[in-house]
Order: C-alpha cells, then structure tokens, then sequence
C-alpha cells in the first residue's frame, strides 16, 4: 500500500518494444566501473534467441519504466530476443485478469510475494530451479532470506523458488544534517542504546532530537508501522518477525506490545519530538524531515526509508547537506546480527518459454544491475556488482547495507492482511501516539485481525 505514495500517478502503458542496440545507455566495453566481461559471456551463450518473443509485465512507469528499458536494452542486444514490456496503473489486478483468462505475459514483476504465493498456489507460476534458488543463497546479502521470499508452495502442495528478486528498497535508515551533527560535537550511534543516550543528550544540550510525522491522509500512521518493524528485527529473532506478519505471534504478545513500546519511547516524549506529541500525527510524513533543515535546527534525526530525500528542501546535496546512518542494533542483542527491513520486486515466469529462462539468467548478470544503478533509484543485494557503478555515494552507501545485511524483511505491514497492515495497524499507531497504552493499541489491532473470517 505505501508505495503508491512513492511511485505517483501515471498513465498505463502499452506494450512497446525495447531500446535497439544503438540506444544502449552506456558503450559495451568503454567504461570500466561495468562487469562487462560477464555481459560478454551471458552474451556468447544466448546466441541462438534471435527473433523470439518475450512479453514482460511490471510496475514500472515513468521514470523506472524507463530506466528498465534502458536495462531490458542490453538484453534485446545481447540476445536477439523481440521483448516488450508494459504496466498498467492497477497492475495488481491486471496480472490476476491476464493469469486467470489464460493469456498472461511471459515474465511478471511484482512488488508483493503475497500476490506471487497465491498465484504459485493457483499453478499460474513455472519454478525457476534449485540452481537458481541456490544463486540467490551464494550471491545476495541475506541471501536466505530473499530465497524465502521467492519461494511458495505450488498447485500440487509442494514448495518449490518461484520468484527472482531484483531492484530493492531501504528503510532502515536515520537522516540527519552533518553541518548539525558537526557543530554539536554529536557522533554517529553504532548501537540503539547510544541512539537512546543522543537523543537525551540532545534533550539536555537544549535541542529537540526526532522530527516525526505519521500524516498521509487516508493512510495515516503507516511512518509507525515502519519504525515498529525495525523495532521488531532489533529486539526479536526473524522468525519472531515471520509468525508476527502472519499472526502467529498476536500483536499482544509481549514481545510485540515491547516494540511498541520502544517505539513510544521516542515518539510519545514531548520532549523529544518538534512540536510536542500531539504534533506526531497531524504532521505529514512529507514536511516531517524539514525541520532538519531549519535554522536553529528544529529536531537533528528523522527516520524514514531511502525515497525521503524526494522531499528534502530543492538543492539539497545528499552527503553534504544531508546523511544518513542504518538504524543501529541493540548491543544487548547481538545474536540478532545486522537486521535490514525494506522492499523490493520479485521476477517470475508466467508463460515459459527459453527466452524468459534466458531473461531470468539475464538478471544474474552484474550488468542487469548495474546499468540502473549508473542512473539513479535503484539497489541491489547482488554482492557481484561492481559498487562504484552506484550513481553516487549515498546510493552506495545504502548497496553496501543490503550486501552486508545478515537478514532481510518486506515491509510487515504490507505482509499482513489489507484490513490490518493497511488499516488496524495504522489507526492503532495513531491511536497509541494519541494516548493509548501499547497495550490497549495492540489489543485493537489484535481484535481487528480476530474479526477476518
């Protein structure tokens, strides 16, 4: 659901064919940040593709529409292959219309493995292989985790990898000013307790610490949501997180109602926060960071996900004006290693064909990657690229969290049922930061998901 506050509003496209050979965005072989030898390879052994159809269905448009084609033209020059890509506004429900009347494209990409699971358990997916589940495992950071997120149980019962993940998101991230950091002597917290000492000391240096807005109109709350899931991975083990998006693990169990609480030691402090608490909700998640950069500073940390600098004041300089630094773990907790949660896209094969395979092995050529990562709005967990690829800095920055990461999560609430991930865990953050105990929210929540039948 948060997406579609990131990815605009857009005309669906039509099916049109890729970039020729002669639109390709960067020369074959003249740039050495680009793993061009492995590009040659795949190159050598999809020769024999000239001429055969491919039709790829995804959500990209507008701009990532066309950075993808921008990739998908490598592919069509390397190969031969006549593809055409196309999305649509509601593609969600188009790839159910397209898959259930019996004329879906060859390769669908989407965002959610809960549509892709229920897909696979209709028979509409093709297993991609254990070779390929055993790719990701070898060459992802955190590569168990996104095997798990591309694997689901087919028509017949039986689990099998079904969805090649590719293009990722970061949330785990707290922005900041360096010029502010740097005049207040403050330092970089490497663990959650020396986030938790900053932010008292900046209370007692006489500054305001958070900026946080949980405002998005309908949607308002799910900024909580976020700060709760990263909570979750730092205090409690994955599969904890797992039974929680699954309900498994009621969000009134203790461990949830903890996190909850962690979360309201920030948010719930007048203190701590601009504008006092009763500013937590009415503040619209976009005009939250701004206080950043106000003079004197109106608050020095925001935590948000990787796309927030689309709304920094125009000219900001990532790096310079500001930064960011991964939300640190618990130093009380260190067998939980290094936690990333965010998003990403999964690949799968709708209609099989050897142009599609070869599209899937396409996907683990480093220049699969590192084309769109020469452009901008785009992360990989594909330890093999070539990092200096990364448009800038900040981008690599944030590679660099992926690849490291011991374990890996989607997004919780958008896991969960709709009625709750987009619907009761929004309303009882806002209720929560409004009053509410942890416990009296998370008893709301709970009671929301008992109601689904």
């Amino acid at each position: 659901m948060k997406k579609s506050f990131l990815m605009g509003v857009a005309v669906a496209a039509l099916f049109a064919g890729a970039a020729p050979a002669a639109d390709l965005k960067f020369a074959p072989g003249q740039d050495s940040k680009f793993n061009w030898k492995s590009y040659d390879e795949f190159k050598a052994a999809h020769a024999d593709l000239k001429g055969q159809p491919l039709t790829i269905f995804g959500p990209w448009r507008g701009e990532d529409e066309a950075f993808f084609r921008s990739v998908l033209a490598y592919f069509t020059e390397a190969t031969g292959v006549d593809a055409k890509y196309s999305s649509s506004e509601n593609y969600e429900q188009q790839i159910v219309i397209d898959t259930q009347a019996g004329s879906p494209p060859n390769v669908a990409i989407l965002p959610q493995p809960g549509l892709l699971a229920d897909l696979a358990g209709k028979g509409f997916l093709t297993p991609l292989g254990d070779d390929n589940s055993k790719w990701i495992k070898d060459n992802y950071g955190a590569g168990d985790s996104w095997v798990g997120y591309g694997t689901y149980k087919g028509k017949d019962g039986k689990e099998a990898f079904y969805a090649f993940p590719y293009k990722a998101d970061v949330k785990s991230l707290v922005w900041y000013v360096p010029e502010n950091f740097e005049e207040a002597g403050y330092k970089i917290p490497t663990t959650m307790e020396e986030l938790h000492a900053l932010t008292d000391q900046i209370v007692k240096d006489g500054g305001v610490p958070w900026c946080i807005g949980l405002g998005s109109g309908g949607a308002t709350g799910w900024p909580a949501t976020d700060w709760v899931e990263d909570i979750m991975l730092r205090m409690q083990p994955p599969e904890a997180y797992d039974k929680w998006t699954t309900n498994e693990l009621k969000f009134t169990d203790p461990a949830v109602v903890a996190a909850i609480d962690e979360f309201g030691k920030f948010a719930k402090n007048e203190k701590y926060v601009d504008g006092g608490v009763a500013a937590v909700a009415s503040t619209d998640f976009r005009d939250s960071p701004k206080g950043l950069f106000a003079v004197p500073p109106k608050c020095y940390l925001h935590h948000q996900a990787s796309f927030i600098p689309s709304f920094f004041p125009e000219g900001t300089k990532l790096g310079q004006d500001a930064d960011f630094f991964y939300m640190p773990t618990y130093a009380a907790h260190p067998e939980l290693g290094k936690p990333v949660l965010g998003a990403g896209t999964l690949v799968s094969i709708t209609k099989d064909s050897k142009a599609a395979r070869a599209f899937i092995d396409f996907l683990k050529s480093p220049i699969a990657h590192e084309v769109w990562m020469a452009q901008s709005s785009f992360l990989t967990p594909y330890k093999g690229v070539s990092t200096d690829a990364y448009a800038n800095p900040q981008m690599k920055k944030e590679g660099e969290i992926l690849t490291s990461a011991t374990t890996f999560r989607f997004d919780g609430s958008d896991l969960m049922p709709g009625k709750i991930g987009a619907g009761a865990f929004w309303t009882g953050m806002v209720d929560f930061v409004g009053g509410k105990s942890a416990e009296e929210a998370a008893g709301e929540i709970q009671s929301a998901w008992d109601g689904i039948k």
